[in-house]
């Protein structure tokens, strides 16, 4: 019964807040992640009340199981943007500055956060610094999706967004993963070429490949079904599938392997749809079914922020050299590939702003790195830096696509027509 009360209130809170940041022009994400804030431990949680929000933060993360799912379904319609007309058109594009705003982001990071250690060598370590490089990389892909639904952004910038954040996370997975390799050398004192350079690329080539079966069989699954409702129940069901199996991990010959949630369903999505010949009106609908469930993600998301973090000097301070440094390594890795590549000047300009979202992915990569000595601090800059970015980065994501002309802020939005400005009243 609680969890039931706790999920409704969340919707609910959520929906409501979502009125209010609609009065104040802000994107409903937003909205999504106070209404969290507001129903976690430190403020309505705390009251106590069976149901009514978050006692703990341990009472929010028990309910990941959605956020999980959430996820598999937000990477599932991002394979969607893989389309081989897209691809022909943009592919280049989007490999290049996908790899190349991530590095750049990399290497800002680690020599701000170097720098840092060899002023105040207490604040943070070596192999914490290079770690936390790596985790700069990432770029939280829910919430930029969702303002882009949301305002029916639509253009090349966005067509470019949308590739490069979907790159995004193999990229990261590689570089922390190489990172984290060599920081746990540092306090060993030796270094494991099968962590840095082997396990990554298995998890890689392990996620693509169960992503490209699962998209072949779901087209296969899908021919023996003619009703609407049918092919989308067995689009949620082969969706949850893929968020099920993308948990399994085991060891093979002394290698660790395991899979990607993110790549797992985002290749799902894009094999079925470059071979599905009705996959556009399936995933029209799917994309209907979800709304609560992202709803209930980003509520969730703000509900396990860790407040406490900001009452502590040391993680602030590193936390906000971390931020000004990842922003920075963002906006010029972005406008230097795109340059590169030939970008018009507009998504130059722009794209950079639209990296900044940061969540789940580096959350995870945190995780990982708590095995560092002072892998603490990893996890408290990183909370820090989330809690910030998530509350900030999707309005300053909507300014952008403002800015690159991609989203006519004068129309109304609707589920049933494309967001365009009013027609001028003729006075005469």
């Amino acid at each position: 019964m609680e969890v039931l009360l706790q999920l409704s209130a969340a919707l609910i809170g959520g929906l409501l807040l979502s009125r209010l940041a609609k009065v104040l022009r802000l994107p409903a994400v937003t909205a999504y992640l106070v209404a969290g804030l507001l129903l976690g431990p430190y403020l309505l949680g705390s009251l106590g009340i069976p149901g009514f929000g978050f006692a703990t933060l341990e009472d929010a993360a028990a309910l990941d199981l959605f956020s999980q799912v959430a996820l598999g379904f937000i990477a599932f319609t991002i394979g969607n943007e893989f389309r081989l007309e897209q691809l022909r058109s943009m592919g280049r594009q989007a490999i290049t500055v996908g790899i190349l705003q991530a590095v750049v982001t990399t290497i800002v990071v680690d020599i701000a956060l170097l720098t840092l250690h060899f002023i105040r060598p207490e604040l943070i370590s070596v192999s914490s610094a290079i770690t936390l490089g790596a985790i700069a990389s990432a770029t939280a892909p829910a919430a930029t999706l969702m303002v882009v639904r949301q305002y029916k952004a639509d253009g090349p910038m966005t067509k470019l967004l949308l590739l490069v954040v979907a790159i995004d996370d193999a990229v990261g997975l590689m570089l922390f993963s190489a990172s984290f390799g060599v920081a746990s050398a540092l306090e060993s004192g030796s270094v494991s070429m099968t962590t840095v350079l082997v396990e990554p690329v298995v998890e890689i080539l392990l996620s693509l490949g169960l992503g490209v079966l699962a998209g072949v069989v779901l087209n296969w699954v899908e021919k023996y079904f003619h009703s609407r409702s049918k092919r989308l129940s067995i689009s949620i069901a082969f969706v949850l599938l893929t968020v099920g199996l993308s948990m399994t991990e085991f060891t093979v010959g002394g290698i660790h392997c395991g899979f990607s949630l993110l790549l797992v369903c985002m290749m799902t999505g894009t094999l079925f749809c470059n071979i599905c010949d009705f996959s556009e009106e399936l995933m029209a609908r799917v994309d209907s079914w979800t709304a609560p469930l992202f709803v209930l993600f980003f509520v969730l998301s703000g509900a396990e922020l860790d407040l406490q973090i900001l009452s502590n000097p040391l993680v602030l301070l590193v936390g906000i050299v971390y931020i000004i440094f990842r922003s920075a390594g963002k906006y010029v890795g972005a406008y230097g590939s795109c340059a590169l590549t030939g970008c018009s000047e507009s998504i130059k300009k722009h794209l950079g702003i639209t990296l900044l979202p940061q969540a789940g992915v580096a959350l995870g990569m945190a995780l990982t790195a708590q095995a560092l000595s002072d892998g603490a601090v990893v996890r408290n800059v990183v909370l820090f830096s989330v809690l910030v970015y998530e509350l900030v980065g999707p309005a300053l994501t909507k300014r952008s696509l403002i800015a690159a002309g991609e989203i006519q802020p004068e129309g109304k939005t609707s589920a049933r027509r494309a967001n365009k400005p009013p027609k001028p009243v003729n006075l005469g």
